[in-house]
């Protein structure tokens, strides 16, 4: 009662919804030496390198001075996982694991350069750049992604509604979610950049619509 009354006296947003959103921060990975040598990094799991548990900290610093997030979820990766204890362990709270969250299946192409992938498979490599639904040799489309991310997210809306999410992942997961906050099309997925460690910000209203409040912030990083 206390929450619908709450929620019935809130001006409506500029979309028109009345409700409280639920507020996911999408925290991207710090820097693995895949990182370093611009490799395909999908399901392989590097470690975090000196530098990338400093980006770790410069967000668990940033975050960390947060009395709002209610819960710290992380891809199963180590990188993503290093980078979430870092946040939780300045929150006080425990890493929610979900498979969910993992990065793209890159098959064949892990650990490889746009360059030796282009050469190894061509033909593929050049649809894979222009069509979402394209899988790498033996890996996962863009559109499957699609399909897992919004499987996950709506189970995340559904535990949280409300309240503060911090998500830690990977590149494809969060551009993802951004796309789809935006309600835009595939085109973002190969137009937006995101760094190491970057923090982006999408509310999702249950009356509703969504919202993109940050992307790509690294100011934690300076």
């Amino acid at each position: 009662m206390a929450t619908a009354a709450r929620s019935a006296g809130r001006a409506p947003t500029w979309q028109g919804q009345r409700a409280q959103p639920t507020r996911i921060l999408l925290l991207r990975h710090g820097q693995t030496e895949l990182s370093v040598e611009r490799r395909y990094s999908g399901r392989g799991n590097p470690e975090l390198t000196d530098l990338g548990r400093r980006q770790a900290a410069a967000a668990a610093q940033r975050l960390g001075e947060s009395t709002e997030i209610a819960a710290v979820i992380s891809s199963p990766l180590q990188r993503a996982r290093s980078t979430a204890e870092a946040v939780a362990e300045r929150l006080g709270v425990a890493v929610d694991i979900d498979d969910g969250f993992i990065e793209t299946d890159f098959g064949a192409w892990e650990g490889l350069t746009f360059t030796e992938a282009a050469q190894r498979d061509p033909e593929l490599h050049a649809r894979w750049l222009g069509d979402t639904t394209v899988a790498p040799p033996g890996g996962e489309s863009f559109a499957q992604v699609s399909e897992r991310i919004a499987t996950t997210r709506d189970a995340v809306l559904q535990h949280y509604p409300g309240t503060t999410v911090l998500v830690v992942s990977h590149v494809t997961p969060i551009k993802t979610m951004l796309r789809d906050a935006l309600a835009t099309g595939p085109e973002l997925l190969f137009r937006l950049h995101l760094d190491l460690a970057s923090l982006s910000i999408a509310e999702f209203y249950p009356d509703g619509g969504s919202v993109v409040r940050l992307v790509n912030d690294t100011g934690h990083l300076d």
